[in-house]
């Protein structure tokens, strides 16, 4: 796990991961992040938009986003994938919140068994904001499913192809241990974790106690929010991310 990279106006600390998102953002101490859900998703492009005229009437600037969470109508292969990344950077590359070239904004993006729209949509957001007051830490765990860290190829795909449920138990396995290890690079522990959500079409009761009530501490006190959704990529069968936050907004 790479280091944390401290903001230098988003008063937050970012870990590295690839192009299209950082592995998660934890907030500078005097600060807190608050989660912020759309209560009527717009498009990813709409959406942004959206969230730069709340930071403004917040009195924040763009560089106290940092985090993205979109739904997307059905799983892309791994190259349209890639290419609609190339214009979701884009966009926070004009707003100039890169950090000598790494993107610093945590994102997760998963794909509902009912889709909401036939594109891309923005369903929440995370913003920094000072909170002076306030001794917890509060933190975001990007979303991760079973693709080898630090890759953005098929082959990196655990177990590609496969929805037995051993297959399934090793890719679950395998995100719960990403988990761990982001929440340990951001310096956070479990016990302030407040929201554990997996996103899958297959089943979690068979995972619950042989898998994910033994290897995510929180989950045995705050549970786990299933999500009925696909992850963004084709083969790819289980996903997760963390919040660790204790105000959430509508917006």
């Amino acid at each position: 796990m790479t280091r944390l990279v401290s903001h230098p106006t988003g008063h937050y600390r970012f870990l590295p991961g690839i192009a299209p998102y950082s592995c998660g953002v934890i907030a500078d101490p005097g600060h807190e992040i608050i989660h912020v859900t759309l209560k009527t998703p717009d498009s990813w492009r709409r959406g942004f938009e959206r969230v730069d005229h709340f930071l403004r009437d917040q009195s924040l600037k763009r560089a106290h986003l940092c985090a993205m969470e979109l739904r997307s109508p059905q799983p892309f292969i791994m190259e349209g994938f890639i290419e609609f990344n190339r214009g979701y950077c884009a966009v926070l590359e004009e707003w100039g919140v890169f950090v000598d070239g790494a993107n610093p904004i945590a994102r997760t993006n998963v794909c509902p068994l009912m889709a909401v729209s036939p594109e891309p949509v923005l369903h929440a957001f995370s913003f920094v904001r000072p909170n002076p007051v306030s001794s917890r830490q509060t933190f975001i765990v990007a979303g991760a499913g079973e693709l080898v860290e630090g890759t953005l190829i098929n082959d990196g795909i655990l177990r590609r192809g496969e929805i037995s449920p051993e297959a399934i138990t090793e890719k679950a396995q395998y995100v719960c241990d990403v988990m761990t290890e982001r929440l340990r690079g951001l310096g956070a522990g479990w016990n302030e974790v407040t929201t554990v959500n997996a996103y899958s079409i297959h089943s979690l009761y068979p995972l619950m106690e042989t898998v994910l009530l033994k290897r995510l501490p929180a989950a045995q006190r705050q549970g786990v929010c299933w999500r009925y959704s696909r992850p963004p990529v084709i083969d790819i069968e289980f996903e997760m991310d963390l919040h660790g936050v204790t105000n959430q907004w509508q917006l």
